[in-house]
């Protein structure tokens, strides 16, 4: 059973930095691939990065490519998802999720390929 706990959350201005954090316990990290999610209130979960266990190939929604880049150090058991040039529009409760093994492409993306979630942590980002 993997446990999963974000941190780095917090409040920042657009056009600012933060860095999140997730912190694994309970198992080989290193086998898992790792996706962040995002909630906005009153919106659905959305995929924002994933990054896959093997060769550390890494996935970005659209609306953060290039301004936001996962990545992982497996002898911390930690995933990391550096936000640069946040805007307004990335303000969500951000979950970071892990799997067991690899997947296809299109998947790494997916809500549902994840069986284990974090508590979620809170990014505001003022106009």
């Amino acid at each position: 059973q993997v446990q999963l706990v974000e941190s780095g959350g917090g409040l920042v201005q657009a056009g600012g930095s933060l860095r999140l954090s997730c912190a694994a316990s309970g198992g080989p990290f290193s086998n898992y691939a790792v996706g962040w999610f995002r909630q906005a209130p009153g919106k659905e979960r959305e995929s924002v990065a994933a990054v896959s266990w093997s060769v550390g190939r890494t996935y970005y929604a659209d609306s953060v490519k290039g301004r936001f880049t996962i990545s992982r150090d497996n002898a911390k058991n930690t995933v990391y998802l550096q936000m640069n040039n946040l805007k307004p529009d990335d303000t969500a409760v951000y979950y970071c999720a892990a799997a067991f093994g690899s997947y296809s492409d299109t998947s790494y993306l997916t809500g549902g390929t994840y069986r284990y979630w974090g508590q979620g942590t809170q990014v505001t980002v003022s106009s």
